[in-house]
């Protein structure tokens, strides 16, 4: 059960949803896109609850972004072009552009039309999580929700999505929540976090704010 649950995530700045697992961190994150609604209080987005909006209005303003890319088989097109159905081909090129996607379609010898195994086994990692961040980005949301987006990753792919996500949202100026509980994720890329405990938020503010005290058992749980 989530409760005593109250911030705001704001456009052109990234968000942190952080708790240890079992927080309800990833329940909080599922509602937002209404997987399930809230029984009490409401979400808004631009000041409109969301129970308010269509189902698909909704979503269409989302682009989520999973803990582990999933890609589906057919090709680096369909993948793309899987929440977007009437999205044309300079629309994937350009979700794939900002995705920082495009290097490494364009040396495949198919490009864009190359092959995808079910569930993405024929790319890396990294190159997965790209294919998905584009697929997120081609509804032209105004929100974009990452759950744990780059806990499946190596250091060096997770710096990689890291310094995109940071990038795309200073370019776009969408409003980014990143559900985790990487401390580093947070150090990196946000202005500001929520901290959750037991299904409420503990603790909100700036990444300074709630980190800076090194006394204070938040920062003693989360910051080794």
């Amino acid at each position: 059960m989530l409760h005593d649950i109250s911030f705001t995530a704001k456009p052109g700045q990234t968000t942190a949803i952080i708790g240890s697992t079992g927080s309800g961190k990833s329940t909080l994150a599922k509602l937002i896109p209404r997987f399930f609604d809230v029984t009490n209080g409401k979400i808004t987005l631009d000041g409109v609850d969301i129970r308010d909006i269509s189902i698909e209005t909704l979503r269409s303003q989302i682009g989520y972004v999973p803990q582990t890319g999933i890609l589906f088989s057919g090709d680096i097109n369909s993948n793309i072009s899987y929440g977007a159905p009437g999205i044309d081909e300079a629309g994937i090129k350009e979700a794939a552009q900002i995705a920082q996607a495009t290097e490494f379609i364009e040396d495949k010898p198919d490009k864009f039309e190359s092959a995808i195994a079910q569930g993405g086994t024929n790319v890396s990692g990294g190159q997965k999580q790209r294919v998905g961040i584009a697929r997120a980005l081609s509804t032209n949301p105004s929100i974009l929700l990452c759950d744990e987006a780059t806990s499946a990753l190596d250091p060096v792919a997770t710096e990689q999505i890291l310094q995109l996500l940071k990038r795309i949202n200073k370019e776009l100026g969408i409003t980014i929540l990143i559900v985790t509980h990487e401390i580093d994720v947070i150090q990196k890329i946000c202005n500001r976090v929520a901290v959750m405990e037991l299904g409420r938020v503990v603790e909100q503010g700036s990444v300074l704010d709630v980190f800076s005290d090194p006394q204070k058992e938040i920062t003693k749980r989360f910051v080794k």
